[in-house]
């Protein structure tokens, strides 16, 4: 689809929610002791709990009652001490009972907020409506048959929580943003692995679109089932310029849910959008209604790790740049090396380029994560030191220190300094012989330099640093060299 001009699209403003279905990771379902690990073969992880077989009764598994919490917690949510699960009726092939047990009108976590970072350097608190626990649908398959549908069941019962947001995103990029938050959470919380690809991530988008100034929302449609936060992006950006053209052409937006189509940004009409009545919800009559108290709220809040945005401010107060700060706390375990090499460094700033730079290359270099370094941040740190030390330079370190470390982790920067006659030599008299080779080699740069073409420098410098391996200090023989080449 083309783009909207300019002066139609400026008059309406976009309205988008979110609702992010996470998979817990936690080793068994949502309410029976079925495992809940991924990648088994097709109906492994089921028994006559998950297959809905009359006469079986669910259980509440308390870790999904855990991560539920720790998740309000992390979105500043009030946590609901009173929780109670209710049926949402509704015929699905992939999900035998014929139900799902939810949460409708006591979910776990209320309110709440994400903070996030836009490109033009703003932020912005999006608001949570709610989080709620249920437990997923199993998966229907329509390829691996040439006439029929296959149903693998071993997702059917994993426990989910939903994170429910206001319509307050205005763009894609807040939406996206919004989503890159919450998977963030998701991560350093380590209840879910964020992975979108394999569905234990999941999004659906509302989206309406109003004229700038109204307050009352339009009609909105649901995408349903987006699998990355791009495609998110683009089918918000794809359903803003197809309803501004409805409404611009005198049409009206029929609520109904999408699918859509990646490969050609577009979106298709799934089914007449379904309103809570449609599902007929009642409370669970198998299930006591989940009462938690403040006790149990403030021993899960101490289990908390430190939060990217609380180690986002951390790393600005050290010191580092925005830049810095935010890719160091894209990763969670970015963010614990690093947590853990500054315990060895004051020099955060050297820390910080050491990792987005040297480390960073060879890790994209190599198609490595930073769990598969194997250099302990301890001896990472070993190499700032002994840098800050002027006992090794910068070029040596990078190019020489630190590559020695990978091939041998189990040793200090110190002693592999030492072993490889890396450090830097201290004598006056070693440091003048390399001098006067380099002068001597050049007799023609001399009379340039003294005629003031100061540039040349380099060049002294270059040849210095070749001939001694750089095993010396280059400020100290920049000095050397200046006060050589002046009295000529």
């Amino acid at each position: 689809m083309t783009l909207l001009p300019v002066e139609i699209a400026e008059k309406y403003e976009l309205v988008v929610g979110l609702e992010v279905h996470a998979q817990l990771s936690t080793l068994s379902k949502a309410f029976s002791s079925d495992s809940a690990a991924f990648g088994a073969e097709p109906n492994h992880h089921i028994s006559a709990i998950s297959l809905g077989h009359p006469g079986t009764l669910p259980r509440i598994n308390k870790r999904m009652v855990e991560y539920a919490v720790k998740m309000g917690l992390a979105c500043n949510c009030s946590i609901n001490l009173n929780n109670s699960f209710a049926r949402k009726n509704y015929f699905y092939a992939d999900l035998p009972k014929g139900y799902q047990i939810t949460q409708d009108h006591m979910p776990v976590c209320l309110g709440g907020s994400v903070l996030v970072r836009l490109a033009n350097g703003t932020t912005k608190n999006l608001a949570i409506h709610h989080i709620h626990m249920e437990e997923d649908a199993g998966k229907s398959m329509h390829d691996n048959h040439h006439a029929d549908s296959l149903i693998d069941l071993n997702r059917a019962g994993v426990p989910l929580i939903e994170i429910v947001s206001e319509p307050d995103m205005r763009s894609a990029e807040e939406a996206g943003q919004f989503l890159t938050e919450i998977r963030k959470l998701l991560r350093y919380l380590d209840i879910c692995d964020g992975n979108m690809e394999e569905g234990s991530m999941r999004c659906d988008a509302n989206i309406s679109v109003r004229l700038k100034g109204a307050t009352q929302y339009g009609n909105r449609c649901e995408v349903k089932n987006l699998n990355s936060i791009r495609n998110v992006q683009r089918a918000i950006e794809h359903e803003f310029a197809r309803q501004v053209r409805v409404i611009e052409d005198g049409g009206r937006i029929d609520q109904n849910t999408l699918n859509f189509n990646a490969d050609t940004g577009e979106t298709s009409v799934l089914r007449s959008k379904e309103m809570a009545n449609d599902y007929r919800y009642f409370p669970e009559p198998d299930l006591l209604p989940l009462v938690l108290d403040n006790a149990y709220v403030e021993n899960v809040r101490k289990t908390l790790p430190a939060l990217p945005n609380q180690l986002y401010k951390k790393y600005l107060e050290i010191g580092l740049s925005d830049y810095d700060a935010s890719v160091i706390t894209a990763d969670k375990e970015v963010a614990l090396y690093f947590e853990e090499l500054i315990k060895h460094t004051q020099n955060y700033k050297a820390a910080a380029h050491l990792m987005m730079g040297t480390v960073k290359s060879h890790l994209n270099e190599t198609g490595q994560h930073i769990t598969d370094l194997g250099i302990e941040p301890i001896n990472l740190a070993g190499i700032i030191k002994l840098v800050d030390s002027g006992t090794v330079n910068n070029s040596v370190a990078t190019h020489k220190l630190f590559p020695a470390m990978l091939k041998y982790p189990e040793k200090t920067a110190d002693s592999l300094a030492a072993e490889l006659n890396l450090l830097i030599t201290t004598d006056s008299n070693d440091v003048s012989k390399y001098i006067q080779d380099a002068i001597a080699k050049y007799p023609d740069k001399v009379i340039e330099y003294q005629k003031g073409k100061k540039g040349v420098l380099g060049l002294f410098m270059g040849e210095i640093m070749k001939s001694s391996k750089g095993k010396i200090d280059p400020q100290a023989t920049n000095k050397l060299l200046i006060k050589e080449l002046e009295s000529k």
